[in-house]
């Protein structure tokens, strides 16, 4: 199914607001009490607005009219306001452009119905103009529901965040049995629906599901998303054409799922639709923040990847080593696309020649050249043979093939930048085109990074700052310290953190980035502790590697 702006409009019934008065169905909104189970959230600041968002339903079911409000203060005049329609065509959910607001200010929103209802009140800062000073921004990945939520809490209760970039894994597709069953077991939180997720009313309910949650609501409140999806949106290790958890034997035709998922999705973020024209996949857009920073999201799931050479997690027997390698040589092989990486450069090369210290790439995956640890000779045979003790049967197998695949020269993983060397290489000659050294924001990989970035020749082109799952399980779970072997092992590896969950607090100066690793104690219980794990620093000009400051 090839999506475009007409039957995009289609599926998702029009439903983003303008400021203008709506027509309404006959009794649409006086169907009883109206709720606002799931919170309100903000997305994509503009200098002089952001996307509001909300959902809106009554007992009865049907369309619900309401009416979106902006001050400077909770309890201050409304400055806009407009109204806009939360449609059972959409899921009950209902997007708002607020605009014609100030540069680089806090403003708090809310909604209310005509039964007199208020929602809850949110908040967002509009994007600077001119000389800024500094900004900050919460990085964000990777949020099994089996987990706390304790890492959206803190985020929360920051004293400063501009905006959050959530660099997808919003919502994950497996069902009660799949992929975190065992720490489902310890919270008690079981996903919705109890199996994996397929159809349009799947994905929704999964989406209400995170939405309810009390930690998640409060980090949407607290600031303006600026999301991206990865694969869990749709499925495990998802290409343009398929994925490893799609079976269509069972599960039907790819493209319908994915047509299903990605409106679910722009029914439930705080993300603008679709331009005229334009692709549902074609998510990439940038932000500028004044003079100091541009943040350039790109998509690399949907929209132009090929099919990866082998699948996380999955066994590779040594006769096919030489021909996956020739595969993943490829130089045709791609994961942004022709279309997408000339915005890249375009959209850099812009933001340099406006004299911007600083660019950041919001991608979803791991850019970094990352060889596997040999787990085995790093640790030596008496502490090897005492963790393989603690491992079940299955992943002694499997830490023993990963190992041998490592040994012969085979990447950490297929599915990250590793896995399309070509393509990583000719993004890397548009950074240097446009005169860009970025910092690369990376999630996915559910760990925390600081890597240093080279090209084939060897020079220094950008620095990467992974951030950790919220929640969701990595290598670490299963072998603690692995990330320390990790950094051992990869020359442009800096730091690595397999064990950690939490998120990256990224502040940009005129002459400096630093970024903190937060961290929380437990995803498995209240109360939890808060720390730094790590703090880096990246200097602003010629490119230099990332200094450790503690």
């Amino acid at each position: 199914m090839t999506i475009n702006r007409r039957n995009a409009l289609t599926l998702l019934g029009s439903g983003l607001g303008s400021g203008a008065a709506l027509a309404l169905p006959g009794g649409a909104d006086a169907a009883g009490a109206v709720a606002f189970a799931h919170g309100v959230a903000s997305g994509d600041p503009a200098a002089d607005g952001a996307i509001l968002w909300t959902r809106a339903t009554t007992a009865r079911g049907g369309d619900v009219a309401l009416d979106w409000h902006v001050a400077d203060r909770v309890d201050g005049p409304v400055l806009a306001s407009g109204r806009v329609v939360a449609r059972a065509a959409r899921d009950h959910t209902a997007k708002a452009a607020a605009t014609g607001l100030k540069p680089g200010r806090d403003y708090y929103y809310w909604f209310t119905a005509a039964d007199g209802t208020r929602s809850p009140v949110g908040r967002f800062r509009t994007l600077p103009r001119g000389r800024t000073a500094d900004v900050v921004m919460a990085v964000a990945s990777c949020q099994l529901y089996a987990g706390l939520f304790n890492a959206c809490a803190a985020i929360a209760r920051l004293d400063r965040v501009d905006a959050v970039v959530h660099l997808g894994d919003y919502i994950y597709e497996y069902g009660p049995e799949g992929y975190g069953a065992d720490v489902a077991k310890k919270t008690g939180r079981v996903v919705e629906p109890a199996h994996e997720i397929v159809t349009l009313d799947d994905y929704r309910r999964r989406h209400a599901q995170l939405k309810r949650d009390a930690d998640m609501q409060a980090a949407h409140a607290r600031a303006a998303f600026i999301c991206v999806w990865d694969d869990h949106e749709v499925a495990n290790d998802g290409w343009m054409h398929g994925a490893e958890n799609h079976t269509p034997a069972t599960e039907g035709d790819w493209d319908k799922r994915k047509a299903a998922a990605m409106q679910a999705y722009f029914e439930w973020m705080p993300i603008r639709d679709p331009l005229p024209g334009q692709p549902w996949a074609a998510i990439n857009r940038s932000f500028d923040f004044g003079d100091l920073a541009t943040l350039v999201m790109v998509e690399t799931r949907l929209l132009a990847r090929d099919r990866q050479v082998a699948p996380k997690g999955a066994g590779i027997a040594p006769e096919d080593y030489a021909p996956m390698m020739a595969e993943r040589a490829q130089p045709t092989r791609d994961l942004l696309g022709p279309k997408q990486l000339a915005w890249v450069e375009r959209t850099l090369a812009t933001s340099v020649a406006a004299g911007r210290p600083w660019q950041v790439l919001g991608n979803q995956v791991v850019m970094a050249r990352v060889a596997g640890p040999d787990i085995e000779r790093q640790l030596g045979p008496a502490r090897f043979a005492t963790l393989l003790a603690t491992l079940p049967a299955m992943w002694r197998a499997r830490l023993a093939a990963s190992i041998a695949s490592y040994r012969a020269g085979l990447p950490f993983n297929f599915d990250s930048w590793d896995g399309y060397p070509a393509a990583r290489e000719r993004l890397y000659a548009a950074f240097r085109r446009a005169k860009a050294r970025p910092i690369v924001l990376s999630g996915d990989s559910h760990a925390a990074w600081a890597n240093d970035l080279h090209d084939d020749a060897g020079r220094l082109v950008a620095a990467e700052l992974g951030a950790t799952a919220i929640t969701s399980p990595s290598y670490g779970s299963l072998i603690p310290g692995i990330g320390t072997l990790i950094a051992e092992a990869n020359p442009e590896v800096r730091y690595c953190d397999q064990d950690a969950k939490g998120f990256l607090l990224l502040t940009l100066t005129p002459s400096a980035a630093t970024a903190e690793f937060r961290t929380v104690s437990t995803v498995i219980a209240k109360p939890f502790a808060e720390a730094t794990a790590k703090r880096v620093r990246i200097d602003a000009g010629r490119p230099a590697p990332i200094v450790e400051i503690a």
